[in-house]
């Protein structure tokens, strides 16, 4: 997802927006009514993906006159507002969105961007919190949070640091802290806050691909030419190293080939292709199998339809385990994100590699 951030300082807004855009609409199909004009939804998503924010909002106020209780349509009036700026009434569509239906977890991360852009840092900790109790796995709310506490850390450090100059502790770990989570060492003195950025994101947003890792090159040895000495005694044989297991290029495309087959399950809501691909033991965040595969098939088998792409696609060999690292394009009839994704995988005992542990995406 897009990114762009609370501030000041910078950094920590960005991610808290990525909510307001339609990508981060989670968990919303299980409660939200089907809209009557699907080529009006269409053309809605389009509308706000072009920044035609005020067009949207007024071809959602026409939906909603007809559906008023239209849970989809009340969230995209709230993306809207947001996008307009509009956050009083925003934060009023999101708030009483989340009264009619408390289960859902979107609406509460877009409160908490709007709090944050105001620099009500404790209310949109308290919305996050939220949004993490109705879904503990919204990867998105998880981020948010951090990027709230390190601001809140941020203000004490440079409290701490104006009530008393002489304590040498404070300025470095505002300084790392800053680095962090800017990606430069700032000044550390406790400077006028950085101008603010709007709520403001483009919708669906699509975050800017990192460039791809490199393979390591291959060793090279450097034979000395030989110079004529004493032949000295042959030392004792000795049991030789164990070679250290080397990723060949069928082991990396096996696993590459397995981590397609289930963005092809999963596009296909083949619950069956897509279990596979996991591990017996993988339980995810459910505590057991059964309500993992029970979790993944209410979000699944739900959709009417799914695409999952992946793109930068690397992977490492390591022996028997492998990680898989890429971009992942996800679009159903709800929900539409980008985002970077990791795969710890496992060789089973049929020679299959599987997946052990999943981190980032949705």
């Amino acid at each position: 997802m897009q990114a762009h951030r609370i501030a000041p300082p910078a950094f920590a807004l960005n991610r808290l927006v990525a909510a307001v855009c339609l990508g981060s609409f989670m968990a919303l199909s299980a409660v939200a009514q089907t809209t009557q004009n699907s080529g009006e939804t269409v053309e809605i998503q389009r509308l706000i993906k072009d920044g035609q924010h005020a067009q949207a909002l007024k071809l959602i106020d026409e939906s909603l006159a007809k559906n008023p209780k239209d849970a989809q349509m009340r969230f995209r009036r709230g993306v809207a507002l947001s996008m307009l700026d509009r956050k009083a009434e925003a934060l009023s569509v999101f708030q009483k969105l989340v009264e009619d239906h408390p289960e859902m977890p979107a609406p509460y991360n877009n409160m908490a961007v709007i709090y944050g852009a105001q620099g009500e840092y404790d209310k949109a900790r308290g919305a996050l919190e939220r949004a993490i109790r109705t879904n503990p796995a919204y990867a998105t709310a998880y981020q948010n949070l951090g990027d709230v506490y390190a601001q809140l850390a941020s203000q004490a450090y440079s409290k701490a640091l104006q009530l008393d100059k002489s304590d040498t502790s404070v300025t470095p770990k505002l300084a790392l802290l800053r680095e962090l989570t800017t990606g430069t060492a700032g000044n550390a003195s406790p400077a006028a806050p950085a101008k603010r950025d709007p709520v403001v994101a483009a919708a669906p947003a699509v975050s800017p691909s990192p460039a791809p890792v490199p393979a390591p090159a291959p060793a090279v040895t450097t034979t000395k030419p030989t110079v004529p000495t004493a032949t000295p005694p042959t030392p004792p044989a000795s049991a030789p190293a164990a070679a250290k297991p080397v990723a060949t290029a069928n082991s990396v495309a096996d696993v590459e080939s397995a981590v397609k087959s289930w963005a092809a399950a999963w596009s296909k809501r083949d619950m069956q292709g897509y279990f596979a691909a996991y591990a017996p033991d993988y339980v995810g965040k459910s505590g057991s199998r059964k309500a993992w595969e029970q979790n993944r098939r209410d979000r699944i088998a739900s959709r009417q339809s799914i695409k999952v792409d992946i793109s930068n696609l690397h992977v490492t060999v390591n022996g028997d385990k492998a990680t898989a690292q890429f971009r992942q394009r996800y679009e159903s009839d709800a929900l539409s994100n980008t985002s970077s994704k990791t795969l710890q995988l496992v060789k089973s005992s049929n020679g299959r590699w599987v997946i052990q542990q999943e981190s980032g995406g949705g």
